[in-house]
């Protein structure tokens, strides 16, 4: 019961968090360009706690935990909005009647405000603790493990497993673990030279009872602590690591998308919950470096142009500004509908992924009938 309020709370907290940087990025570039913001939430449905601040806004503290949202005045343009909604609009501070430019920078923000927070956040974490350097070369092989019946040995890297291309250690961690029982290669480079081991990766128990079997390969990285580091020093490996947690973000993403990587990987919200608790009872520093993870992740799902994502809105923009006319609104319909089928589709899937690594499935499948 302690570990799971533990969870509950991390997660609602560091969730929140992010959130609240997101449309924080959104509310301050509406207030910038001009544009009066009705409603600033954190979370969705019924509001638990609500007030008004000094320019009109609504700042809520709602039900859900699941996101939250920024609501600009007059966001609706005049085909969608009520002839109530019309009369309403406040000349000049509506969202819909600002330059394209404008609008761009509005939606823009929340993802901006999101990588500028994984900045600071990494800062945070190289000042405190240092920038840990876990070298993708091997530093042990378990004996008598797949590895080592492969013929693996200290000093090798593996660069590939069977056709994946493998950018760190992590890497070769998260492909072993999802793909138990496998039989596949290890791409490994040795003294300059390339060689191609076969191997099949052992089977392990889940960490918790009836939770999925994780696959093993008997190999251990070589690490390094790091040492604090000075502010402009830690500022500059905080860019650096948000461009490379980006980058590797978007080449597993495109992996899986390719098939190169399996979608099991995807995590959901259950995952989320369940590595907040978990970073929680490492310390301080554990929780930073998370949250930056996660800010990066945040802000690059939100760029994607899928219609109900700001970077669908974005999308729409810049076709806006080559055509010199707003998309069709018929087309904007049809979009937005796609949109949330697929974005709700990824999330059952997702959701689907973590109970089945919670076990809950393979604990239904015994129960008597």
């Amino acid at each position: 019961m302690h570990d799971l309020i533990r969870t509950i709370i991390a997660y609602v907290l560091i969730l929140g968090l992010l959130v609240f940087v997101h449309e924080l990025g959104h509310y301050l570039a509406a207030r910038w360009r001009g544009v009066k913001v009705e409603t600033f939430s954190i979370g969705f449905g019924p509001a638990l706690y609500r007030w008004h601040d000094r320019v009109g806004t609504e700042w809520r503290l709602s039900a859900i935990p699941l996101g939250g949202y920024v609501k600009p005045h007059g966001f609706e343009g005049p085909e969608d909005a009520t002839p109530e909604q019309q009369a309403a609009w406040e000349a000049g501070r509506t969202f819909h009647d600002k330059p394209v430019g404008s609008r761009v920078i509005v939606i823009a923000m929340g993802p901006v405000f999101n990588f500028v927070f994984a900045i600071l956040l990494f800062t945070l974490f190289f000042a405190l603790s240092g920038r840990p350097e876990l070298k993708n070369e091997i530093a042990a092989v378990e004996a008598g493990s797949p590895a080592a019946q492969a013929g693996v040995k200290p000093g090798d890297v593996i660069t590939r497993i069977g056709d994946l291309a493998v950018f760190n250690y992590a890497d070769v961690q998260a492909q072993t673990a999802s793909h138990p029982g496998l039989a596949t290669t290890l791409g490994i480079r040795r003294n300059g030279a390339d060689l191609t081991l076969p191997v099949t990766f052992a089977t392990t128990p889940g960490k918790s009872p009836g939770s999925a079997p994780v696959g093993h390969l008997g190999v251990m990285a070589q690490a390094f602590p790091g040492k604090p580091m000075p502010v402009p020093k830690a500022f500059v490996a905080g860019v650096e690591e948000t461009w490379t947690v980006s980058v590797e973000t978007l080449q597993g993403l495109w992996q899986i998308v390719t098939g190169h990587r399996s979608a099991r990987e995807l995590g959901g919200t259950i995952r989320i919950a369940q590595m907040s608790g978990q970073v929680a009872q490492y310390g301080f520093a554990s929780v930073v470096s998370f949250m930056a993870l996660l800010s990066v992740n945040l802000g690059l799902i939100n760029l994607f142009p899928i219609p109900i994502l700001d970077g669908g809105r974005l999308a729409f923009y810049a076709a806006e500004a080559i055509q010199g006319r707003p998309v069709s609104r018929r087309v904007q319909e049809i979009s937005f509908q796609a949109g949330f089928a697929l974005i709700a589709g990824l999330f059952l899937f997702s959701t689907f992924n973590d109970l089945s690594n919670l076990g809950l499935f393979n604990w239904l499948s015994k129960r008597p009938g």
